[in-house]
């Protein structure tokens, strides 16, 4: 059960965490609960499946990332776990997911790797070839040209239901 203070927490966090040092203290303050009940009741809505997961979104072209590169590689499926796993072990690797293939598009691993600039990505990425032994595998290059925005969900009726909830208890 989801009641008007769960609803409001909800509101609250879906536009991100205050960036401060407790930034759940800092919600509690503008919800009117201590900081214990927003992180009991945020455990709670994530158990329940309210909140599907909390992270992190890095703004990496702030932090001086600039050349982005999602790789993506058609991999024979009876090796694309353990050539997935190899793969997101390099650090410089940020994310590494399996798609299904389409139609149109046979690439069914894609990988993503930031760097300052085209040179060090693409030397990471004959590294990463190198070492998992990827020379002869099918894949293209896929820099991105421009930012787009970086945020997780927005439910914008939650506040209306919040609102509704609390007119009606």
């Amino acid at each position: 059960m989801i009641d008007s203070r769960d609803l409001e927490l909800l509101g609250r966090i879906q536009t991100g965490l205050p960036v401060c040092p407790r930034p759940y203290a800092e919600i509690g303050r503008c919800c009117g609960m201590p900081e214990s009940e927003v992180i009991e009741r945020l455990a709670r809505l994530k158990q329940q499946g309210f909140i599907k997961r909390m992270g992190v979104i890095v703004k990496h072209r702030k932090l001086g990332y600039r050349a982005n590169a999602m790789v993506v590689w058609n991999i024979p499926d009876d090796q694309v776990k353990q050539l997935g796993a190899r793969m997101s072990s390099f650090s410089f690797v940020t994310l590494c997911y399996q798609r299904p293939r389409r139609p149109d598009w046979p690439y069914n691993l894609f990988c993503m790797i930031h760097g300052k600039d085209r040179a060090t990505v693409l030397q990471q990425l004959e590294q990463l070839a190198d070492v998992c032994g990827l020379a002869s595998i099918d894949h293209e290059i896929l820099f991105s040209r421009r930012c787009f925005k970086q945020r997780g969900a927005v439910y914008k009726n939650i506040a209306t239901l919040a609102d509704a909830e609390a007119a009606h208890g």
